[in-house]
C-alpha cells in the first residue's frame, strides 16, 4: 500500500470545497456559471 501523500494547504482546499457545495446545494443547478462564481466568491 502506498502511503498517503500530504499536501499544502490541505485544510484550506477542503474548507473551499465545502462552501462551493453549500452554495451549490442553496442555489441549485439552474444558473449561469456567473452566478455560481459571484455567490462563491461572497461566501468566502
Amino acid at each position: 500500500m502506498l502511503p498517503k501523500k500530504e499536501y499544502l494547504h490541505t485544510e484550506l482546499t477542503h474548507e473551499i470545497i465545502r462552501i462551493f457545495y453549500e452554495v451549490y446545494n442553496d442555489l441549485g443547478y439552474r444558473f449561469l456559471e456567473k452566478v455560481y462564481r459571484k455567490s462563491l466568491a461572497i461566501a468566502l
